[in-house]
């Protein structure tokens, strides 16, 4: 059996996809370790839905008994938001669960990997990944996803316990354009505001599309980063955040914890120390960047139609 016949669409992907319908990639990290029981189905389902009443057809991605799933049923999200021992699965681990029969969500970089496999170009997810404050060698995948994957991915910057000025220089190298959604500022996740800048500021859809496609025509192959500002009502200023993410950074070196382990405990300690405000921001970017994938996918596909037509 080859990779390709070890991808399941789900029958609403597969419709999308025989119609010409825009089609918005989820990532399923958030289900398997972003919140705990039962939020974290509540969210998935809540992006799903954002996602279908901004005019698009949602497809959330992860591994179920080694099949790489493009497109889930309510039933497949309840199971793996229910897996008390689910995998997160990057890259590099794509070929351990073809192998191996096992369940995981795929994180941002490995989102986009099974975007390339199934044909699609939107995705929306969080925050991304990058350079880590305490170690420039510990860098994420999901930077070298953006480098070489063309597609357009949705966030809200990086993740605010990031080194940020570090990761927007890597994208800079690798020649990945970070497009500000109607700012000039590159957002810090919890925050609209960095005091760093974006590569370009757009303020519609269209023009996102537009540029996506002169990037690629140009002859580069590297994704759009389309940087989303959480909506101000939920957002959470620099200022109140920067001391809260230090205490964290600061009670995780004393407490040994290094690699995988580092991002999940200092989400939920920020959590602890926010008292749930910064999960609500979660929630409130994850939707807010839901939709305006679906409105970009749907620029997108009719630009196609008209290209091809």
């Amino acid at each position: 059996m080859t990779f390709s016949d070890s991808i399941i669409r789900s029958n609403d992907v597969k419709r999308a996809m025989t119609a010409s319908l825009p089609i918005v990639a989820l990532e399923s990290t958030v289900l398997t370790h972003g919140l705990p029981r039962p939020q974290n189905l509540q969210l998935a389902r809540d992006m799903e839905r954002a996602v279908r009443e901004a005019g698009a057809t949602p497809a959330t991605i992860a591994f179920l008994d080694s099949y790489l799933h493009v497109g889930l049923t309510d039933a497949e999200l309840e199971r793996l938001s229910s897996d008390t021992e689910p995998y997160k699965v990057g890259p590099r681990d794509f070929a351990n669960f073809w192998i191996y029969e096992a369940n995981g969500g795929t994180t941002v970089a490995g989102t986009m990997l099974a975007c390339k496999h199934a044909g699609l170009k939107v995705f929306a997810t969080g925050g991304i990944g990058g350079v880590h404050r305490e170690s420039n060698f510990d860098i994420s995948a999901d930077l070298q996803a953006l480098a070489t994957i063309p597609m357009i991915v949705v966030c809200a910057g990086a993740k605010a316990i990031l080194d940020l000025p570090a990761t927007l220089e890597y994208l800079e190298t690798m020649s990945v354009p970070v497009v500000g959604y109607g700012t000039d500022e590159f957002p810090a996740f919890y925050s609209r505001e960095s005091g760093l800048d974006v590569s370009i500021n757009l303020d519609t859809s269209e023009d996102i599309v537009t540029f996506a496609k002169a990037h690629w025509e140009v002859g580069l192959q590297s994704a759009i980063l389309v940087a989303n500002p959480v909506p101000i009502a939920d957002a959470i200023p620099a200022s109140e955040m920067e001391p809260l993410i230090e205490r964290a950074n600061k009670e995780a070196r004393e407490q040994g914890i290094h690699g995988k382990g580092v991002t999940p405990f200092l989400l939920q300690r920020i959590a602890e120390l926010t008292g749930g405000r910064s999960m609500r921001t979660n929630i409130s970017l994850l939707l807010n960047n839901a939709r305006l994938a679906a409105q970009i996918a749907k620029v997108l596909r009719n630009t196609e139609k008209r290209m091809l037509g």
